[in-house]
């Protein structure tokens, strides 16, 4: 009987040190990774959404990043077509490919093999767009619909009741061969590290990053409604100091990285362990095939 593919998928909240953690099992054991992040698929987003640098890969091939112009439509159904692609890529050269990311959502799409229902109803998208962005968030509480990391984005809210209201969308089991690693970090430490990575965002230029994206793409464009770069508007229009942007960004990164991690805890067929111990734990998992 043929030995099942393989494929190790790194799980954790953001700052959780899955790139570094990647990089080095890559390096070791002949892989190439693919980035599970809903931002960092967006070119010129590279500060901002802590992408690997320019060295992190030439060390090793990284997908998934830089795939649309911010401003375009791209779904997890996209994402997982694209992964799905590479993982084949990858595997059929001999290499061993590395799920990583944050965005849950994608990661899960990938290994179950999510099949996705048909297009929105027109009638249901026009109702949903004609409720403001409070009553839509009403609505996912009520119905215990998981809020979208930018719940203050409409289309974002717009879509995840789209998304709970098809009926069509299944599973499949974890495939045989493929091992999903967890990095379970104290919120406290977690907190810090985002803190951390906060003061380096802003000393590698994230503002001025975020002005020439503003100019380009407007400050409206979905993907400039996400993450740090609505802070850094506030901070450039003078509504806010640099000191409060840090507080307010390392704020909202730590609950998004809460509600990461609600997500991951739902799996059980995620293996939990330490950033310390992770390395030897997936190099025993690898060496055991």
């Amino acid at each position: 009987m043929a030995t099942e593919p393989r494929l190790i998928a790194i799980v954790g909240p953001t700052a959780s040190g899955k790139t570094s953690l990647s990089l080095e099992i890559a390096r070791q054991w002949n892989g190439e990774i693919i980035c599970a992040d809903s931002r960092t698929v967006y070119k010129g987003m590279d500060i901002g959404t802590a992408k690997p640098t320019d060295e992190e890969r030439m060390l090793v091939p990284h997908w998934g990043l830089d795939l649309v112009e911010p401003g375009e439509l791209f779904t997890v159904a996209d994402f997982q077509r694209y992964a799905k692609n590479a993982i084949a890529n990858i595997q059929s050269r001999g290499k061993l490919p590395l799920l990583v990311g944050g965005t849950g959502l994608y990661a899960d799409a990938v290994l179950y093999s999510y099949t996705f229902g048909g297009p929105s109803n027109p009638e249901r998208r026009t109702e949903l767009e004609n409720m403001t962005t409070e009553d839509l968030v009403s609505y996912c509480i009520v119905n215990n619909i998981q809020l979208p990391e930018n719940s203050k984005n409409k289309r974002h809210l717009i879509r995840v009741i789209e998304r709970k209201s098809i009926s069509t969308i299944s599973k499949s089991s974890l495939p045989g061969g493929y091992k999903v690693v967890g990095l379970a970090t104290g919120m406290p430490r977690l907190r810090t590290r985002i803190a951390e990575r906060t003061e380096q965002l802003f000393d590698s230029g994230v503002a001025n990053e975020a002005t020439l994206l503003g100019k380009r793409y407007g400050w409206n464009s979905e993907a400039m409604t996400g993450n740090v770069y609505p802070l850094l508007r506030r901070y450039l229009e003078d509504e806010i100091s640099l000191s409060e942007t840090k507080d307010l960004f390392t704020t909202a990164d730590y609950q998004l990285a809460k509600r990461q991690m609600t997500w991951f805890r739902r799996n059980p067929d995620i293996m939990w362990t330490t950033l310390t111990e992770a390395s030897s734990y997936i190099k025993s998992l690898l060496a055991s095939e």
